[in-house]
């Protein structure tokens, strides 16, 4: 990966739908290289794919909590179960794995409170390898980025 790649990347996190020509000519070089180029990205897995980035709350989801989970005991089993049960929840966008007080943290959405509320009687605390939850609501989104710092630097060079 050189420096054009990461123009290439740096310019598709902040549009995505730009056509390969535009974006040729943003990088400044042909339209076949940078199609060959993006293409490669897209091989090896760089480039995950292309989405809209919806506004959550003009989208109906005017929650947004941080679930910090404590798992009761730390075995295989317990663990890829936790797991599976989390990738099949829409409300959770992200799952991670954590050290310190919490196993895993997650960002969830729902509509409301009340529809939080649901989420967790419902589903998280029907989790017999759950210890504890703690949740965290946000109050306010303060930053908000999905692009990863490949650097203005190299969009100035």
């Amino acid at each position: 990966m050189d420096d054009t790649d990461r123009k290439i990347m740096a310019i598709l996190q902040g549009d995505g739908r730009l056509s390969n020509q535009a974006l040729a000519e943003r990088v400044g070089i042909s339209t076949a290289g940078c199609w060959r180029r993006v293409r490669a990205l897209e091989q090896a897995g760089v480039i995950e794919g292309y989405r809209a980035l919806l506004n959550r709350s003009k989208s109906g989801f005017g929650l947004c909590a941080f679930v910090h989970v404590t798992l009761a005991r730390h075995i295989l089993e317990n663990t890829t179960s936790f797991e599976r049960s989390v990738a099949e929840r829409p409300e959770i966008l992200e799952c991670f794995a954590t050290t310190g007080d919490a196993d895993f943290i997650l960002r969830v959405v729902t509509e409301s409170i009340e529809s939080f509320d649901r989420f967790l009687e419902d589903f998280m605390f029907a989790i017999p390898q759950i210890a504890q939850v703690k949740s965290h609501i946000a109050l306010r989104e303060l930053k908000f980025d999905t692009s990863l710092p490949i650097g203005s630097a190299i969009l100035d060079r």
